[in-house]
């Protein structure tokens, strides 16, 4: 199946997710480490704005990517701009497309990392699948992903590197956990990203 039609899936139901937020859960932590859930959102806002200009050139461009408190309407700008990423993704001729990912820069490089745009796809569609079940932890509700997204997500989950990089500050994936040995494909999912399921 097309990597973008994947993606739509997970970010809706990102979005279903999400629309049970109410202002009093901002302040709710979450499993991103001395993050907010009002901080995972304005991340995850930022993060669709920026990969929906890197769809459409622009993605160099640092206010692409800038995130911004989010104030009582979170759920309609998540809202709007999963639209927006949406909106990108399905425009035509972006899996072949180049994009460019800033956050993915090598320290010290001094270039801006670029990936083809079925990569990139990827990358925004296992983090929005995590980032669902972030939410939904927060607020202490189910999230079960269709089965056909897991078995997507597991190739994709396994070449996250597993590195220094995941101990930056805000980074998306922490050092991966352990889990039983009768933990479902998507439990294995999260762990390998760093997410303590039980």
């Amino acid at each position: 199946m097309d990597i973008r039609e994947l993606n739509r899936r997970a970010v809706r139901a990102s979005v279903d997710v999400v629309a049970k937020v109410t202002a009093e859960d901002l302040g709710r932590p979450t499993p991103c480490e001395g993050w907010t859930l009002a901080d995972l959102l304005a991340h995850m806002i930022a993060q669709h704005r920026g990969f929906a200009a890197a769809a459409r050139g622009t993605g160099a461009d640092p206010e692409a990517w800038r995130v911004r408190p989010v104030g009582d309407d979170a759920v309609s700008v998540y809202t709007e701009a999963a639209e927006q990423v949406l909106e990108a993704f399905a425009e035509e001729g972006v899996p072949d497309r180049v994009f460019t990912l800033p956050e993915f820069a090598q320290p010290g490089s001094g270039r801006e990392p670029t990936f083809p745009g079925t990569h990139a796809v990827g990358f925004h569609f296992i983090d929005y699948l995590v980032h669902a079940w972030d939410v939904a932890r927060s607020l202490d509700v189910d999230f079960a992903p269709d089965p056909e997204l897991v078995e997507a997500a597991w190739p994709i989950a396994l070449a996250v590197p597993d590195d220094e990089r995941r101990l930056r500050p805000g980074a998306a994936f922490r050092p991966s956990v352990a889990v039983p040995q009768d933990a479902s494909s998507f439990d294995r999912i999260l762990a390998l990203l760093g997410r303590a399921v039980a």
